[in-house]
Formats: C-alpha cells, sequence, structure tokens
C-alpha cells in the first residue's frame, strides 16, 4: 500500500475549504437547534453544550435530550446553580455520564469567569481550561459559538483527512495526530471557521462514514488519494484498543403486589450516580461467556457475602430464588463490559415491612412503584423492556 505522511511545508489541497462550503450551503445541515451559522448572534452555552452532548453520541440520539436539557437550565448561570441530583435525571439514557458531571464543574468555571471578565471564555486556550473541555472541542465552541479562530480535528475529521492524503500513521499515536492537526489547521480558512467547522463535520457524519462512503456525493473527492486507489476503508489506521474487563451483576427486581423497589443511588461519582437503579448485587466472575449452569452458585456466594440493597443485608430478609435469571443483557460502558442479570423477586406483607425498616433505618432514598416513570440508566430501561 503506499502511503503518504503530511509535513507542514506540505502543498495544502487547492480550493479544499471553497469546495468544501459550497457543498455545505447546499447540502449540509442548517437546521440543527445548536447551529447559529445562519443567525446574528450565536449562544455560546448552547455550542458548548451540543459539544459535549455529541461525543460518542448520534445526533439523532441527542435532540431530545438537548433541548430538554436547555429548557430546564437555560443559562450556563442556571446549570452552574443547580444541584447534582436535579441534573443527572436530564442526561439519564444519554450514557457516558463524565460528560455531565465535567459540564456541571465547568458551568461553575464558567460563571466565575463570566464574574471577573465580563464574559465567556473567548479563546481556545482559554476554554481548555474548562472541565471536560478538550482541545478540538474548545476549538468548535470558539469557532461556532465565540466565532473567533477555532480548528477541529475530532474522529470525523481525522477519518476525512487520512483518506484524503492517505495519511498511513496510527492516530492513535502521537506523531501522527500533531500532523493532522497540523493539516487542519493548514485547511482551515481564517475568516469562516465556524462554517467550515459545522461543514467538515457534516462531510465526516453523512459522506465521509466509516463504512459507506459515499465518495461521488464528496465535493473533495477529485484529489482524494484514498478514493483514486480505491483503498477508503484502510483509513484511518489506529491500532485495536485492549479488551476490556467484564463483570457481572444480578439486578434484582423486588415487587410486593404491584409495585416495584427502586434505589436513588448517591455514591460519590458512580456512574449511575443520581439516577434511580434496580438494587445491585455484584459477582464474583470476570469471564466473557454469560454464566449459565453456575449462575446459582456464584449468585449464591453474592447474596451471603455481599451486603446487597447498595448496603443493606437483604440476604436476612430475603431467601435466594431457587430459578435462573428471567432477563440478561450485555451493557457496554467506556471501560467494561457488563452483563446484567435480571431476577425477579416477589415477596409477602411481612418481608415489605422489614426491607422499607431496613431501607429507612439506612437512610437510602428509594420509591416502591408501579409503572417506570423515573429517571433511570438505559441499561435498566433495556433490560426491564427486554422479551423474557
Amino acid at each position: 500500500m503506499t502511503t503518504t505522511i503530511y509535513h507542514a511545508n506540505d502543498a495544502i489541497p487547492e480550493h479544499f475549504a471553497t469546495r468544501l462550503l459550497t457543498w455545505f450551503e447546499q447540502y449540509g445541515r442548517h437546521d440543527l437547534p445548536w447551529q447559529f451559522h445562519h443567525r446574528q448572534t450565536a449562544d455560546i452555552y448552547a455550542v458548548w453544550l451540543s459539544e459535549i452532548m455529541l461525543q460518542q453520541t448520534q445526533v439523532a440520539t441527542v435532540l431530545g435530550y438537548f433541548e430538554r436539557f436547555l429548557e430546564q437550565f437555560p443559562t450556563v448561570q442556571a446549570l452552574a446553580a443547580a444541584q447534582w441530583q436535579q441534573i443527572a435525571p436530564l442526561w439519564a439514557g444519554l450514557g457516558y455520564y463524565a460528560r455531565v458531571r465535567n459540564l456541571h464543574a465547568g458551568a461553575k468555571q464558567v460563571v466565575q469567569f463570566i464574574k471577573e471578565h465580563g464574559d465567556f471564555p473567548q479563546s481556545v486556550e482559554q476554554w481548555q481550561e474548562v472541565k471536560g473541555v478538550g482541545r478540538s472541542t474548545a476549538g468548535a465552541i470558539v469557532a461556532m459559538g465565540v466565532r473567533g479562530f477555532g480548528v477541529i480535528c475530532d474522529g470525523n475529521v481525522k477519518r476525512v483527512l487520512t483518506r484524503h492524503r492517505k495519511i498511513a500513521g496510527d492516530i492513535n499515536k502521537s506523531t501522527t495526530d500533531k500532523k493532522l492537526w497540523q493539516l487542519a489547521e493548514a485547511l482551515t480558512p481564517k475568516q469562516d471557521s465556524g462554517k467550515y467547522a459545522q461543514a467538515m463535520m457534516d462531510l465526516g457524519a453523512t459522506i465521509c462514514t466509516r463504512t459507506k462512503p459515499k465518495c461521488q456525493l464528496c465535493p473533495i473527492s477529485a484529489d482524494c488519494l484514498a478514493y483514486a486507489t480505491d483503498s477508503q476503508l484502510d483509513y484511518p489506521v489506529k491500532t485495536k484498543p485492549k479488551p476490556k474487563p467484564h463483570r457481572h451483576s444480578i439486578v434484582l427486581r423486588l415487587s410486593f403486589q404491584s409495585q416495584v423497589l427502586w434505589l436513588h443511588r448517591q455514591n460519590g461519582g458512580g456512574i449511575w450516580d443520581g439516577l434511580w437503579c434496580l438494587p445491585l448485587l455484584h459477582l464474583p466472575y470476570q469471564a466473557d461467556e454469560p454464566l449459565s449452569d453456575n449462575f446459582a452458585n456464584y449468585a449464591m456466594q453474592a447474596w451471603h457475602e455481599q451486603s446487597g440493597l447498595d448496603g443493606g443485608m437483604l440476604g436476612e430478609i430475603v431467601d435466594m430464588p431457587d430459578c435462573p435469571p428471567s432477563r440478561i443483557i450485555r451493557h457496554t460502558l467506556t471501560h467494561f463490559h457488563w452483563h446484567l442479570y435480571r431476577l425477579d423477586v416477589h415477596i409477602d406483607a411481612e418481608k415489605f415491612r422489614q426491607i422499607n425498616q431496613m431501607l429507612d433505618a439506612m437512610g437510602l432514598q428509594y420509591q416502591w412503584l408501579v409503572g417506570d416513570k423515573l429517571a433511570k440508566p438505559a441499561a435498566m430501561v433495556k433490560l426491564l423492556h427486554q422479551a423474557s
């Protein structure tokens, strides 16, 4: 495979930005609620919020969350003043909860910055000081929100550039990353970097896609080196990540008559902190295969050795059910695969009373509910609604 590596003094493809912007005007997306290129002023806070929500998440998924979040917290000041318990439900199901924790912390930083300087941060460097804002996100905020010169080089952009120039270096390596940033900056127009950033995002999301690029519709395909050699899918080059570890947990659906027990998780920054969850018991098993014949043994061990209900001794009140899990899902998180086994446990009035006494003594926030209108993680929703 013939490859090239970009150097800072290499010739820039002719009219690259012009072709891209012309295409964007006719074919790009112009009606997303966080787009302000067609308006006189931009909402910096809304641009920032959208950039955080769109990390690792599709536009179609983000739209509803974005509108609900802005309705509840229309300004950065409103977000900074909110309690975490008010914020978490609005992110429930969107995943990657570190994003919203950082956003909340960042909002407090930005409010303090505004008090001291009279306005939002104006430079890429200032935005990179904000919690959860990396170099590309900072560039996007400055370009599309502040309307200064900002450069983006996220996953979509790297895919476009590595294909266009046949850049063969591993994009996870610092040397290749540096070269891609040099190229991205050289290609970005000084006067219209916000619209250019949106055009690059659209090109990567809708045309130069990961597995089925629509090269015949691409405005920059005429001098795309990968397209010329039919090697688009060879780029970008990146090493395979290390396999994620596996964890296994029982999810207890404790029910009394038609009511189901939900616990409000307040575990100081855990992945589902601030959300409502069914009780969990973690199993001493780490293989990637689901448990089958040995499930009962592992479950019994967890039942008697762990404190269930996030701290209460459930095993002293409820007998371990003598049945296999009714539903199983595998939920992939940033750092591990989580195998969740749902067990349905029905209790009588006496055990209902004992569990409530235990939860009250522990000071846990809980509800017995009919229905499922609480703010809960996507994994809980999936586990509850998956067919048996």
